[in-house]
């Protein structure tokens, strides 16, 4: 049980993991920076901004809506990126656990977060909230189903493994995924929904600060608000970890080895951050036709092409 906690709170769960995420927040901006022309943040810019919220700023709580409900959401959304983590990099990290690191539960808890946001955002009363609750539900519906096809793919490449164990030891033996054409689509289509996942343009739909004034998150404020930069900050780590999980070969942090597996999550990273900085923010029609049609139409053809080998 002590090992099961230690494995939540410390390694490879809450701390290590929003220490890390917070590591790649700072990647993320200091890129943007770069692209725009600019200075950018100095490396612990993330974590002063978590800290002035947990410790500094007040919590203003809303005067309709539901209060237990709207300060409970900030909590069920870390909980989730957090037993995330640990089911994603704990096989990254060769470690040994009773849970064989079943990929369909991954990709439940890796909705929690996204729930999270709708349920706050719902309970806080405000309408601007609704709205981006509203978008962000619709968002999902696009990009979940393109995500489980995703698995799917995976599952089915990797010799029907449905242990994220059994993926990356696959992969060890008979050459990462993405060196197929299969692969390779399947990569092109988690990075979107990474993107979307995590909320960046152009998916940042539910937040829209010139629209919505960050619409899901527009009542929250102090430490609730902490947490969900801490959640987000967890997010950033564990999803392009996943991808190189599933697709990249697998991560392992052993000697040179992690070193190739932390260039592979930067090179995500460096992506994702690369997507959002040329591209403006779709409209939500915009977003599920994008996801509905086109990424689904584009893993049904991996599907094919991994079933036909290639």
């Amino acid at each position: 049980m002590a090992q099961q906690i230690f494995y939540f709170l410390v390694f490879p769960g809450l701390l290590f993991a929003g220490v890390a995420g917070g590591l790649l927040s700072w990647f993320d901006r200091k890129v943007t920076a770069w692209v725009q022309f600019r200075r950018g943040p100095v490396l612990m810019q993330p974590f002063y901004d978590f800290l002035k919220l947990l410790l500094v700023k007040e919590t203003i709580v809303p005067a309709r809506g539901s209060v237990l409900t709207f300060l409970a959401a900030p909590v069920f959304g870390l909980f989730g990126a957090g037993i995330s983590a640990v089911f994603i990099l704990l096989p990254a990290f060769g470690i040994a656990s009773g849970f064989t690191g079943d990929v369909i539960v991954i990709f439940y808890l890796l909705t929690i977060p996204s729930l999270s946001y709708v349920i706050g955002a719902l309970a806080s009363g405000n309408p601007l909230a609704s709205v981006g609750a509203s978008r962000e539900i619709k968002l999902m519906a696009g990009f979940e189903l393109t995500l489980l096809l995703i698995f799917a793919a995976v599952i089915m490449k990797s010799g029907m493994n449905i242990s994220l164990y059994g993926i990356i030891e696959y992969q060890q033996e008979n050459g990462a995924l993405i060196g197929s054409l299969s692969g390779i689509l399947l990569f092109i289509a988690v990075i979107f929904c990474i993107q979307a996942k995590l909320g960046m343009v152009p998916f940042d739909i539910a937040e829209a600060e010139t629209e919505l004034s960050e619409g899901a998150f527009i009542e929250f404020s102090g430490p609730p608000y902490a947490l969900i930069k801490l959640t987000k900050y967890i997010m950033l780590l564990v999803l392009p970890a996943l991808a190189g999980a599933m697709l990249l070969g697998g991560l392992h942090f052993g000697g040179l080895s992690g070193l190739w597996s932390v260039l592979k999550i930067l090179a995500v990273v460096l992506l994702l951050t690369l997507i959002r900085n040329t591209n403006p923010r779709v409209k939500v029609g915009q977003a599920m036709r994008f996801f509905f049609i086109w990424m689904n139409a584009l893993v049904i053809a991996a599907i094919i092409l991994g079933y036909l080998g290639l």
